[in-house]
């Protein structure tokens, strides 16, 4: 019984991937109403209901309930927040290794890094950014999360609308990294400073068209912090331990 259910959504979800596909439906439309689509299907509406749930997990429809116009379920087409949730719930459920999510994350910033110095990209926002995190009543969580921003920021200058989701993902997903870093570090106000001008580093680099600095500062921008994450979280530290462990498993792939 657990097969066919299964099999019953899937056929859903295969029909409106390939309405999506051949261009039937588009972001802006709504799906058929659950009963004719069940209809249609020869499937059960609660199958059709948790096809659509799993779309709504994955940002590709909003739901809203009651009636007239804007009921029943819209194409949005919002992956990075799909993609950061299944990210997410990857790594919890130890699908996805976190170091190689780590390396996965050092190999498209060092991309970006790369494309956007041989570019003329608008780094206007980027430097807004830095600006903003010079501040020096910065709690560590406001400054990480800047940080976050400064990354993500980089990935969409580049113009690549699917490295830039797939950054969102990982960043989301490893959060548990600088959190947990940044609340063992020693010298957090030292480690700041060095962000910092590493991060400037980075946009002269990029600024000058310098490719190689520029993605070899993101290299050891990334590998270095989780160095240090890994030296101040050991293995015997429970859960922390484990995100160390993972940070230098991360470390060692980089480098090799």
């Amino acid at each position: 019984m657990a097969d066919t259910a299964q099999r019953a959504w899937q056929v859903v979800l295969e029909r409106i991937e390939t309405d999506l596909r051949d261009g039937r439906l588009s972001p802006g439309d709504r799906l058929t109403p659950e009963r004719e689509l069940a209809a249609q299907l020869g499937v059960g509406r609660s199958s059709v209901r948790e096809a659509v749930r799993v779309l709504e997990v994955l940002g590709v429809v909003r739901t809203a309930t009651g009636s007239g116009p804007t009921a029943g379920a819209m194409i949005v087409t919002t992956p990075r927040g799909g993609l950061a949730a299944f990210l997410r719930l990857q790594v919890a459920a130890n699908g996805f290794p976190l170091a190689d999510v780590v390396r996965t994350r050092i190999v498209l910033e060092c991309d970006v890094a790369e494309r956007l110095a041989q570019t003329s990209a608008d780094l206007t926002e980027i430097i807004g950014i830095l600006e903003a995190m010079d501040a020096d009543d910065l709690a560590p969580a406001e400054f990480l999360s800047l940080d976050a921003r400064f990354h993500q920021a980089l990935a969409e200058a580049s113009g690549n609308a699917v490295v830039s989701a797939m950054m969102a993902g990982l960043r989301s997903s490893i959060e548990a990294y600088t959190s947990a870093g940044a609340a063992r570090l020693g010298d957090w106000a030292d480690v700041a400073r060095r962000l910092r001008r590493e991060h400037r580093h980075i946009v002269d680099a990029v600024s000058r068209g310098d490719a190689v600095d520029a993605r070899e500062t993101v290299r050891s921008h990334i590998t270095d912090y989780y160095t240090e994450v890994a030296q101040a979280l050991s293995p015997g530290d429970g859960a922390d331990g484990a995100v160390g462990e993972a940070a230098r498993a991360a470390v060692r792939t980089a480098n090799q």
